[in-house]
């Protein structure tokens, strides 16, 4: 999957923060729902802007940080 269709990194979006494409929707809010036990479909329900694809684009981020951050 190629993340960046997906995500994007700009200082004027949540202080620079990863954010889902057009929104100010961030990856940590994504991994937060998540964490605290929301489904995808219950986090796709309350955000509709949101796609499946946005979902697993925020977790192959988190997941492989490291080497986006230049750490290797």
């Amino acid at each position: 999957m190629d993340i960046s269709k997906y995500l994007e990194i700009s200082v004027t979006k949540r202080f620079g923060k990863p954010v889902i494409k057009g929104t100010r929707i961030a990856v940590y809010d994504i991994l937060n729902w998540l964490a605290n036990g929301m489904t995808n479909e219950e986090i796709l329900h309350d955000f509709p802007e949101l796609k499946k694809e946005y979902i697993q684009a925020a977790l192959l981020f988190a997941a492989s940080r490291d080497s986006h951050l230049g750490i290797a």
